[in-house]
C-alpha cells in the first residue's frame, strides 16, 4: 500500500506554473502543507518526471491554488495529463488570472491562491519538496469547503 493511501485525506490544490515563453500550466497537487506563519511559506511535493517540475526549474515561481468542494473533474483533469501537450486550462473550464508578483497565474476558481517564489528545492527520495515563499495571497472566500482527497479518483 502506499504512503498516499495510509495518510490521507490530503488537501487539494492546483500548482500554476509558466515556462521560459510564458505559457502557463496547471497541475493537481495533494502532497501539499504550510511551512512557516510569518513570513508565509509553502512546500509541495513533486515527481521530476512531470511538466511542472521541468517549468519549476526553468521559472522559479508558482502559484498554489486551493481547491473547494465541486473541483473534483477540475482536479482530476489537471492530474491526469500533461501540460507538455495539453492546454489543461481549457481542458478542465478554469481560469488563468494575472498574478500581482509572479509570472504564473493564479486559478479565478479557487478560493485562496497564493503567489510563491521557490525558496528551494530538495531532493526527497523519488519526489522533490519545492518550498516557496508567499508573496502575494488572494482570497476570493473566506468559508468555504476544502476539497481533500485519498487516492485515484477517491475526494472526500
Amino acid at each position: 500500500m502506499r504512503i498516499s493511501e495510509q495518510m490521507f485525506p490530503r488537501l487539494v490544490c492546483l500548482i500554476a506554473t509558466a515556462d521560459k515563453q510564458g505559457k502557463p500550466n496547471v497541475m493537481t497537487a495533494s502532497f501539499v502543507m504550510p511551512v512557516s506563519f510569518e513570513p508565509k511559506y509553502v512546500a509541495f511535493s513533486i515527481a521530476p518526471t512531470r511538466y511542472t517540475f521541468e517549468n519549476l526549474r526553468a521559472v522559479k515561481e508558482f502559484s498554489l491554488n486551493i481547491c473547494s468542494k465541486g473541483m473534483e473533474e477540475v482536479a482530476w483533469l489537471c492530474g491526469s495529463y500533461s501540460g507538455s501537450d495539453t492546454d489543461k486550462f481549457k481542458l478542465a473550464k478554469i481560469t488563468p488570472e494575472n498574478s500581482n508578483m509572479i509570472r504564473p497565474p493564479t486559478v479565478k476558481e479557487c478560493p485562496i491562491s497564493f503567489e510563491c517564489k521557490v525558496d528551494s528545492m530538495v531532493h526527497v527520495g523519488d519526489h522533490w519538496l519545492v518550498v516557496g515563499r508567499v508573496v502575494a495571497e488572494h482570497v476570493r472566500i473566506e468559508q468555504f469547503k476544502p476539497l481533500m482527497h485519498k487516492s485515484g479518483r477517491e475526494f472526500c
